[in-house]
């Protein structure tokens, strides 16, 4: 296939690029590049004759319009989003502009191209959302994809709004769409100021641990890995007008799995005293915070037989020691606007 993949310099699109260059598929990664992007996410990547890159904005209409052109994919996976929940609370404008705006956009572009090369059978257009839509559960139960969407943050509702819009164009328009929300991911290239590397930073420099309210928050961990498996697996092999919810079937408290890390952290870099965990200091709770995330996996599992590769913890293991090989991917990003800064304060 040749994929155009947007945000494919951001954390999962990075790990969907790779993956599909190693499958020897063609990829056209188009992002903008702001804040949280980084080409050394697919530095490897890009030495393939199967990637190309073109800087561009899914704000810019007439500007997809000429790459859809250029390049005439196959299928499009759309990743690019503004993503950070924080950020969102503080500044809602840019989520609204890029994730709504945008993926309209992005249809319109889309569906111009499938009419112009006759709306080939093999078109798909992937839309990649997160379980974020459903807003929170309690103790009990796990979000299907038949579960009613209650966004509670500026960045959920911005994109349970793109879902609606994607679905729209399937009913209205005719065009061919997959639909995937998945829990939360982690592992390599993971931008620095999300729960998981902020912690393994933090351990490593000295600095507290923060964890929001108790640590009583759930969520369920996908390693980014396993993610772009599934993805890749969804573009091929889902059934078109369908949504599959992809889970790690791994749920974790914040605060267990911030007790994990600090295990993992004690046996691969020992302090000279004591546990990185008695860092851990907890901290004013996130406005509007959601109490719990659970996947019920079972579509995806049952249809296309995908589940994933590894636990939590032989993920977080995995995540860790390639945190402690990469300084040099990590470190200049620290210098980015915001990161290490405690956001999303406002109420």
């Amino acid at each position: 296939m040749k994929i155009l993949v947007t945000g494919g310099a951001g954390f999962i699109g990075s790990a969907v690029v790779r993956l599909a260059v190693a499958r020897g598929h063609e990829v056209v990664n188009l992002d903008a590049l702001t804040y949280a992007a980084c080409l050394d996410n697919v530095a490897g990547a890009a030495q393939s004759n199967l990637y190309s890159f073109e800087q561009a904005d899914i704000r810019d209409r007439a500007r997809l319009d000429e790459i859809f052109a250029l390049h005439r994919p196959d299928v499009v996976m759309h990743l690019a989003a503004e993503s950070h929940v924080d950020r969102s609370i503080d500044g809602p404008g840019d989520f609204i502009l890029t994730n709504i705006n945008g993926t309209y956009n992005m249809l319109e572009a889309a569906r111009s191209y499938w009419a112009a090369v006759g709306k080939p059978a093999g078109f798909r257009f992937h839309h990649i959302s997160t379980d974020e839509v459903f807003g929170s559960l309690g103790a009990e139960g796990q979000f299907t994809e038949a579960t009613p969407y209650d966004p509670r943050s500026p960045y959920s509702a911005s994109k349970a709004a793109s879902d609606h819009l994607v679905r729209a164009w399937h009913e209205t328009y005719g065009l061919p769409v997959v639909l995937t929300n998945c829990s939360n991911n982690y592992g390599p290239y993971h931008f620095p100021e999300k729960l998981i590397p902020v912690v393994i930073l933090n351990a490593l420099a000295g600095k507290p641990l923060p964890i929001y309210g108790d640590g009583s928050n759930v969520r369920d961990w996908l390693y980014v890995e396993d993610h772009a498996d599934a993805l890749l697996l969804v573009v091929e092999k889902g059934v078109l007008g369908r949504s599959y919810n992809i889970g790690g079937e791994n749920e974790r408290s914040n605060l267990q799995l911030v007790q994990t890390l600090c295990r993992i952290l004690d046996a691969k870099r020992p302090k000279a005293q004591g546990s990185y965990a008695d860092q851990i200091t907890f901290v004013t709770d996130r406005p509007g915070h959601d109490a719990r995330y659970a996947i019920d996996p079972s579509r995806i599992r049952e249809e296309l037989g995908w589940r994933p590769s590894v636990t939590v913890e032989q993920g977080l293991e995995k995540t860790v020691q390639w945190y402690l090989d990469n300084e040099d991917w990590w470190k200049p990003l620290q210098a980015r606007h915001g990161v290490g800064q405690r956001l999303g304060v406002k109420a």
